[in-house]
């Protein structure tokens, strides 16, 4: 991975709606660390810093160093809540992650050589993304950033599935462990009203034909 993310967190004292409150008001953000089997912590990060982090789409599938109280320890990001109108943060959720324990992260699906795709290029296609991520399961070490999806060889009517994915190395795809779900992640298709002006076209070239034999 070739980001490192670091957040600087306090332990809180004070609990409760009204601490939190005024803790929003000092550009405070009320977090928890848990997980990991150790004891939740309830921290304190700074709000300008992780919406920061949140533009970055990496941010949401990254092992995140937490420096709490001088020690620096492992997690993920598990839960967002954001403010129902204010484009403010409400409260974070941050899971300890172990170096040998398998976890489960959603990771984002990103495509490359759509401008060479041959259903689109050639055949007047268009390409369709039925998915943006795609849960996984791995230890964290192996966790990726992303996973690519290329689309070169895509022809009209073509599609790729989630068993089709190229994973690194001890990546597994979470759906995949329960029958039946191996769903579509992106295919090409024909823009709608090509089918339609195509077979009104055939229908004009017959009727064409007949009226020569009269």
């Amino acid at each position: 991975m070739s980001t490192d993310f670091v957040i600087e967190a306090e332990l809180r004292v004070e609990q409760g709606s009204s601490a939190s409150r005024r803790l929003r008001r000092a550009g405070k953000l009320p977090g928890i660390l848990y997980g990991g089997h150790q004891d939740p912590a309830v921290i304190t990060l700074d709000h300008n810093a992780i919406m920061l982090n949140l533009k970055n789409e990496a941010f949401y599938s990254h092992i995140l160093t937490v420096n709490l109280n001088g020690k620096a320890e492992r997690a993920i990001l598990r839960d967002v809540q954001r403010h129902p109108f204010k484009p403010t943060l409400v409260h974070v959720d941050l899971l300890r992650v172990s170096a040998d324990e398998a976890i489960r992260v959603h990771v984002p699906l990103h495509l490359v050589n759509e401008e060479i795709c041959k259903g689109v290029k050639t055949g007047g296609g268009m390409i369709n993304r039925q998915l943006t991520e795609v849960e996984v399961e791995c230890l964290p070490g192996d966790l990726p950033e992303a996973i690519e999806v290329d689309v070169a060889d895509l022809e009209v009517g073509d599609s790729i599935h989630l068993s089709e994915l190229v994973l690194p190395a001890g990546v597994t795809v979470v759906a995949l462990t329960h029958e039946g779900h191996d769903s579509a992640v992106v295919g090409v298709l024909m823009p709608r009203g090509e089918k339609a002006v195509d077979e009104e076209d055939e229908e004009g070239v017959e009727g064409l034909g007949g009226g020569e034999g009269v």
